[in-house]
């Protein structure tokens, strides 16, 4: 149910045709472990109760970004087009989740 009363972050993923065509002529192809990754982003101070679950071992308030919230793809392009940007914009790294 938390996913429908989320502001949907509109964080624009790029179009595969343009990835593709970016690469054209690469040498080298590689794809990093995009669920690590996920795994590896906090989520804000504070906002760990918006993420919770209840199991039959209790309430868990995740620390840390994980698949099936509704920002997450988002989120984590954005987060990896900071982290490339200098090597993106020499046209070096494309990233698409």
């Amino acid at each position: 149910k938390l996913n429908e009363f989320t502001v949907k972050n509109r964080y624009p993923l790029p179009l595969i045709s343009d990835i593709i065509s970016q690469l054209r002529g690469a040498k080298w192809f590689t794809k990093m472990d995009v669920r690590w990754g996920y795994n590896n982003v906090r989520i804000k101070k504070g906002d760990e109760w918006k993420a919770g679950f209840a199991t039959n071992r209790g309430l868990f308030e995740p620390m840390v970004m994980f698949f099936g919230l509704t920002n997450s793809p988002a989120t984590f392009q954005a987060l990896m087009n900071a982290i490339f940007a200098d090597l993106i914009a020499e046209g070096k790294v494309a990233v698409y989740l």
